[in-house]
């Protein structure tokens, strides 16, 4: 009962003496911390989650195939690989998005489609009528763009960090379909946010022979290219 009693006399004591702060605060201006988040005072407890959460909202990126690099590197073989050249197939036309949640990274996520006939020989090493030849044979030969006119890429999970200043390191495993077939893949990319914009670099490699994918051949075999073909990017996006 002493105890009761002296939990009442505390709480009455603090009842009056609030009554007497706030008749003493009437006609006077607020505290400054009241005024500064009158709002926040005022809004609605979803409303302020909301309001907290908006600063780590996910970002969406087009991506810009004018200002971007997606080069395919075919390294030449065979036993007289040494009198042969290596590739270089620029991917001209492409469209996709990008996603990235600022410091957290996730959710993130990519998505790209490649025009298989925008796809020519680059190489400094070819003259211009080499390179039509080539071209022709990419088309007819390898990859088919009257039959497989897509390549696909489509993100399935995203993981990495970020490093500060708007960049992160980042390894993006999907599934790319290319000549009909589909396979996983895992693509390690250095993402860089600045502004409205984000530039995504780095390189990855598959076996074309994963995705049938005939190659082109000289002499009769004795020049060809080899089964790894490297793929590296320099791709830019616009936020949306």
């Amino acid at each position: 009962m002493r105890k009761f009693s002296l939990l009442a006399v505390v709480a009455c004591v603090a009842l009056i003496t609030l009554s007497v702060a706030l008749q003493r605060t009437r006609g006077r201006r607020a505290p400054r911390w009241i005024e500064q988040n009158a709002d926040l005072m005022s809004m609605p407890a979803e409303d302020v989650n909301m309001e907290n959460a908006s600063s780590a909202a996910t970002q969406r990126y087009r991506l810009d195939a004018s200002q971007s690099k997606f080069i395919a590197h075919a390294l030449a073989g065979g036993l007289l690989w040494f009198k042969g050249h290596d590739h270089l197939v620029a991917v001209r036309e492409f469209t996709g998005e990008a996603e990235v949640t600022p410091e957290s990274v996730n959710p993130a996520s990519l998505q790209i489609t490649a025009k298989t006939a925008s796809m020519v020989e680059t190489s400094s090493v070819f003259t211009e009528q080499q390179k039509q030849i080539i071209d022709k044979e990419l088309r007819d030969i390898v990859l088919l763009p009257d039959q497989y006119p897509d390549i696909r890429f489509q993100s399935t999970n995203v993981s990495g960090k970020s490093i500060g200043n708007g960049q992160y390191d980042l390894k993006i495993g999907g599934e790319l379909t290319l000549h009909g077939v589909t396979r996983p893949i895992t693509i390690p990319t250095k993402v860089t946010v600045t502004g409205n914009n984000l530039r995504a670099q780095g390189e990855f490699e598959i076996d074309r022979s994963d995705f049938k994918v005939k190659a082109t051949s000289a002499m009769h075999g004795l020049i060809r290219v080899r089964d790894k073909v490297k793929f590296t990017f320099d791709i830019v996006g616009h936020r949306l």
